[in-house]
């Protein structure tokens, strides 16, 4: 298509990341063509809200004069739905992550390299202003090679909605870690340059899910206490890459600690804080110009939001007919790795080699 006409994006599964992502299309000169999902008062309210068609079916949708798609579905769906696009001739926008289990993330991954579309899988943070400033001072060589990242996304209390699909293992294909810790563990791999990841080790826990006395302020879905939980609610792993790069992670729906998302780099010359709470930015050197010293940079940077950043590269690769060079369906694979590698770990009893 020309780089001048506008994308007509249909999207699959119209719950809340659905209208997140159409929200933000609205602002775009792109156009809605209709969105897919079983529920009927779903499909009712999307219509409604953004005056478009809406199907029951993928095939209705896939059929019509659509350009893209993307993809919002629980995890266990992302395969239908993704699969089929690509074997359409669509390009996905497939939010993370890639899939409920490995093997499904694998045959995603193999449909997207045969396909004629493209599949970009949704990284948000990725775009992120201050972890588009580290990236570009790590290709600049300001913190020498990257060795060490860590990585924390803790919440105190913040379970997505007791009895939800999130907290399904046979729909969610985890917890805490595949909701909020893949994007922990993108980030890190992302800091690294994606290297090969050689041995994993992860203790799992599940400690508040089912608890009468859950206490919390505010949650993302319902809660619905006699609701099945069988996921886990909070993740401690080390992740060891070939070439001597680690990753230390901590992830936790709910915790009785302050809440964390603070990632620190580690390189051989400078190092980092970021920040994701509030997109904070702060670098760490050392020099011996005039006498020994630390010196301690805070980086003030727009914020900008980073779902339509994200947007922007996808509609633009669509118009190009170029698939991005990042946000690629490989690497969330290799997140999907690392996640699998760590619920084994947590069962084994032990360490295991990817």
């Amino acid at each position: 298509m020309s780089s001048s006409e506008p994308v007509r994006v249909g999207l699959v599964g119209l719950g809340n990341i659905g209208h997140y992502h159409a929200d933000r299309i609205t602002d775009m000169p792109h156009e809605i063509v209709g969105g897919v999902d079983i529920n009927p008062d779903a499909r009712a309210r999307f219509a409604e809200k953004y005056d478009t068609r809406s199907f029951e079916s993928y095939e209705e949708l896939y059929e019509s004069d659509v350009d893209a798609v993307i993809v919002t579905t629980p995890n266990k769906f992302h395969e239908e739905y993704a699969v089929a696009a690509l074997d359409a001739g669509l390009d996905v926008l497939l939010e993370k992550p890639l899939a409920h289990t490995l093997e499904s993330a694998e045959r995603i991954a193999e449909a997207a390299r045969n396909a004629e579309g493209f599949c970009m899988v949704g990284f948000h943070n990725r775009f992120r202003n201050p972890v588009e400033i580290i990236k570009g001072y790590q290709q600049e060589g300001r913190f020498g090679q990257t060795r060490h990242v860590e990585a924390n996304f803790i919440r105190r209390r913040g379970i997505p909605g007791r009895g939800s699909w999130f907290t399904n293992r046979d729909v969610a294909g985890g917890g805490a870690l595949i909701d909020i810790g893949v994007h922990a563990i993108d980030l890190a791999l992302h800091f690294h340059d994606f290297p090969e990841v050689v041995e994993v080790s992860g203790a799992v826990r599940s400690q508040f899910g089912d608890r009468d006395d859950y206490t919390y302020l505010e949650m993302w879905g319902e809660d619905t206490q006699s609701g099945t939980f069988t996921v886990d609610d909070s993740v401690t792993a080390f992740v060891r890459c070939a070439d001597g790069r680690t990753i230390s992670l901590e992830v936790a729906w709910a915790a009785n600690r302050d809440s964390n998302e603070e990632f620190f780099i580690r390189g051989t010359q400078a190092g980092a804080r970021f920040d994701k709470h509030d997109d904070s930015l702060t670098l760490y050197e050392t020099s011996m110009v005039g006498a020994d010293h630390f010196s301690d940079s805070d980086v003030e940077t727009r914020q900008e939001d980073p779902h339509k950043a994200e947007q922007r590269v996808f509609f633009e690769a669509v118009q190009e007919g170029v698939a991005p060079g990042r946000n690629t369906v490989d690497q969330a694979l290799s997140v999907q790795r690392v996640i699998d590698g760590i619920y084994r770990s947590a069962e084994q009893g032990g360490s295991v080699e990817l």
